[in-house]
């Protein structure tokens, strides 16, 4: 990593105690082992509040909301610092016009009260920002200093809670940005045109967590273990993103299979068929720490994400979780950029079809070798090569463009 002893203040959307990894956490992480790093989490509302006020969530930052204040909450990452910024009115129900922008500033200023109180506590100065993917608070920076300025942009706008205003948000925070870092190359093509320092730096996994499932002492996820072998498995949200219509055909013609879908269920997406059906299985969220002792129990792991405008944009994670743990994969061809990375390696099909014969071939043809070369491509997609990427796009910009 060349960018090494800078002082770097990370907005995130999610926050720090996640029972989910994220991208957003992960760099914060990766880019502390050479730099000291402040992880603002995303904030409270008042909404928040009176419904998480009893939760330990609210109880570990009750005493770190002040507008003020400058406590930090303390990692086990020496260089890693968690700032909890205070709460903020509700304000997304408002519809786009003055009033809801004038209200956002009102947040925003609290945000940046608060965060000057850090910054002349510790002393932070000459540092880097970086928005990553909190696109709900495009001008947090005026009136702050940064060295450089950069916007981590992730996903697509697909919620309807997110591009209620983000659409209007994330141009704004493009185009004031000095860089942008996007994670597949549909945004960077979408991006480089409101704002020319755009690059593309794609997902990746923590294989050192998913590989724990090559591990022949791991015992499978109890709710796995339990079913019917062969195990078709999916891990991740299940919602809107999921092609169900393939999906059910696919599951019709193998009756013999247990298809299993692990995640956090919407259920407003989710057709009423998938929860009568005899052969598929939502045993529910899971903890980040059980995900290899789940995927360890697929026989064959799924990522049947609908081809469509926006998943063209997205770069999954759980492709190279599902690889670094040795498991034959099969997708839905809906974002081209996913072959170049797979190289051969995972089966990518556009219809039901395709999708049935591809998890019956995986079936009869795994092998060693096969799980070797899975593994070796997922290591060259870990979040340590992707965040040493970024790293060196941040320190090209500070050396070669601030100071030519």
């Amino acid at each position: 990593m060349k960018l090494k002893g800078h002082q770097i203040i990370i907005f995130g959307l999610p926050r720090f105690d996640s029972p989910i990894e994220s991208t957003n956490y992960t760099t914060a992480k990766l880019l502390a082992r050479e730099n000291q790093v402040y992880y603002i989490e995303n904030p409270f509302t008042l909404r928040d509040f009176f419904r998480l006020r009893k939760t330990p969530e609210y109880q570990l930052r009750k005493e770190h909301f002040s507008l003020t204040g400058h406590s930090l909450i303390e990692t086990d990452i020496p260089n890693l610092k968690v700032i909890i910024p205070p709460i903020l009115l509700s304000v997304n129900f408002l519809p786009e016009n003055g009033l809801f922008r004038a209200a956002l500033k009102f947040n925003e200023f609290l945000i940046r009260r608060k965060l000057k109180s850090i910054l002349k506590a510790y002393k932070i100065r000459d540092y880097i920002f970086i928005n990553s993917f909190n696109f709900h608070y495009p001008t947090l920076t005026d009136g702050l200093t940064p060295r450089l300025k950069v916007y981590h942009c992730l996903d697509p706008m697909v919620l309807p809670f997110n591009r209620r205003h983000g659409v209007v948000s994330e141009d704004i925070l493009v185009k004031q940005s000095d860089v942008v870092i996007c994670s597949s190359k549909q945004l960077y093509e979408e991006k480089k045109k409101q704002n020319p320092y755009s690059y593309f730096v794609a997902n990746a996994a923590d294989l050192g967590h998913s590989s724990k499932a090559l591990n022949p002492d791991l015992p499978v996820y109890p709710a796995i273990a339990a079913l019917k072998k062969p195990v078709i498995g999916y891990l991740g949200a299940i919602e809107r993103r999921m092609d169900y219509d393939l999906l059910q055909k696919v599951i019709l013609a193998n009756p013999d299979k247990s298809f299993v879908f692990v995640g956090p269920v919407s259920r407003e997406f989710v057709p009423d068929w998938f929860f009568t059906a005899e052969n598929v299985h939502f045993p529910g969220s899971i903890d980040y720490d059980n995900m290899p002792a789940v995927i360890k129990g697929f026989d064959v792991a799924l990522i049947p994400f609908k081809k469509d405008e926006v998943s063209s944009s997205i770069f999954p994670l759980k492709l190279f979780e599902y690889m670094g743990a040795g498991k034959p994969v099969v997708a839905i061809d809906f974002n081209p950029d996913l072959k170049e990375f797979t190289k051969g390696a995972v089966t990518f099909c556009d219809n039901a079809e395709g999708f049935s014969n591809a998890i019956n071939t995986a079936l009869q043809t795994d092998n060693a070798d096969q799980r070797k070369t899975r593994v070796t491509i997922a290591a060259e997609n870990t979040w340590e090569n992707r965040v040493d990427a970024i790293a060196d796009i941040i320190h090209y910009h500070l050396v070669q463009v601030i100071q030519p």
